[in-house]
């Protein structure tokens, strides 16, 4: 029988709705991130990094990009004959379909997989957090306790914490409460949503609480080993983590990368983040052109002027255009003579000349201010906006666009411009 110490299943099935237009057509950890990554890359990268070889991949909402990124695993060294990464979506059983209704719901639903491994621990990871972590330090811990279940936690702002599940320890780390988004927290190490349970233990929570709705680990799994009086310990970890679930966040943890020193580093050599790589050419860089503190990803033309901005792979900036402040993913084209400042451009987007991005003074977004503010200018992916308009800040694009949506050549700031089909 096949043997793993511990095997990883990582939740990747969010649609990630607070990334408005991003997630439209993909799922959040197949969003593209620091010029040639997506995110699902660095919890992939920190499995493969810590000796971890056999990776459930859980997925479920729009999982294309998804599934055809991950492929059978060989840009992280994940294609084995025995473990490597699997693709789990859910499927339809002989008594009903049923579709992932929690994150403890999607584990419970297989089960199997994790049994054909007959694993001592289970490591549970979130697929769209940005960081890089030893899961195997993590595990010493875990052992070196006699823990059954050991949660990952770092200290917030306690104004904040009252948005996580919280874990109150003791001074050797011995979780003695955990409270699920509680209105007043009694901690501030929050939980980061990565936790290692013996596999006896994650089995017996799974199949007792089996018939909870929405089965959740926060709200049903946690609680009930607490109650049951299982050894539970917090690691607490103080390193780089970011959640990128709101444009803004996704937006600061990109513009974090080109830092003078950036806080997190996609250079070290001990540490590589892994991704699947196309083959393009190098970057071609005009004579005239100018870049200031920029990533610029493989295969992308530079003709105008970037500042302070992460261009992805295969990108065309136009002759006398200015970027500024902005993520501009893969294979985008935008044309000559244009301003695009404080922009999130998805993949494939195609701008024509002289069109301006983000120049107008600010107003509310009209139909989702609580996604689309902060200033930004939002584009989703495959848009399509003509030449000779310009744009508001906090407004949003989406789909092919043409002159008559634009009256008078502008859309306002707080506008919202999705065309059908989107």
């Amino acid at each position: 029988m096949i043997k793993k110490e511990m095997i990883a299943m990582l939740l990747a099935g969010g649609q990630g709705s607070r990334l408005g237009v991003l997630t439209s057509k993909m799922a959040k950890p197949a969003v593209a991130f620091g010029g040639k990554y997506r995110i699902i890359d660095f919890p992939l990268s920190n499995c493969i990094n810590s000796g971890i070889d056999t990776v459930g991949v859980l997925t479920q909402y729009q999982p294309l990009k998804l599934n055809t990124h991950i492929g059978i695993g060989i840009s992280w060294d994940l294609d084995r004959n025995i473990g490597g990464v699997t693709v789990l979506p859910p499927y339809e059983k002989s008594g009903e379909s049923e579709w992932y209704t929690g994150t403890a719901n999607a584990i419970l639903q297989n089960i199997e997989y994790m049994e054909s491994f007959n694993p001592d621990y289970v490591l549970i990871l979130s697929g769209d957090h940005i960081y890089k972590m030893d899961y195997e330090v993590m595990l010493d811990f875990h052992k070196e306790n006699g823990s059954e279940v050991t949660i990952a936690s770092m200290p917030v702002p306690i104004d904040e914490a009252k948005r996580f599940g919280i874990v109150i320890t003791d001074e050797k780390k011995k979780i003695i409460d955990f409270e699920e988004k509680p209105e007043n927290p009694r901690s501030n190490l929050a939980s980061m949503g990565i936790y290692i349970f013996n596999w006896k233990t994650l089995k017996e929570a799974l199949l007792a609480r089996a018939d909870q709705p929405a089965l959740d680990f926060g709200k049903h799994l946690i609680p009930y080993c607490h109650e049951k009086g299982c050894p539970m310990y917090s690691y607490e970890f103080n390193g780089y983590w970011k959640d990128v679930g709101t444009l803004i966040s996704y937006w600061e943890a990109n513009m974090e990368l080109i830092d003078i020193v950036p806080e997190f580093n996609l250079y070290e050599e001990y540490w590589k983040i892994y991704t699947k790589s196309e083959a393009l050419p190098p970057q071609y860089v005009a004579d005239d052109s100018v870049i200031e503190r920029c990533i610029i990803g493989e295969g992308s033309e530079i003709y105008g002027k970037a500042y302070n901005s992460v261009i992805g792979c295969g990108v065309i900036i136009g002759e006398g255009t200015v970027v500024r402040d902005s993520i501009i993913m893969n294979q985008t084209e935008i044309g000559s003579g244009c301003v695009i400042e404080k922009a999130i451009v998805g993949e494939s987007v195609k701008i024509g000349d002289n069109t301006q991005l983000g120049t107008m003074p600010e107003k509310d977004n009209e139909t989702r201010p609580d996604i689309y503010n902060n200033g930004l200018v939002t584009v989703g992916e495959n848009t399509v906006i003509p030449g000779n308009v310009k744009i508001g800040k906090n407004a949003v694009v989406s789909g092919e666009t043409t002159q008559q949506d634009y009256p008078g050549g502008i859309l306002d700031s707080g506008r919202t411009l999705i065309k059908a089909g989107d």
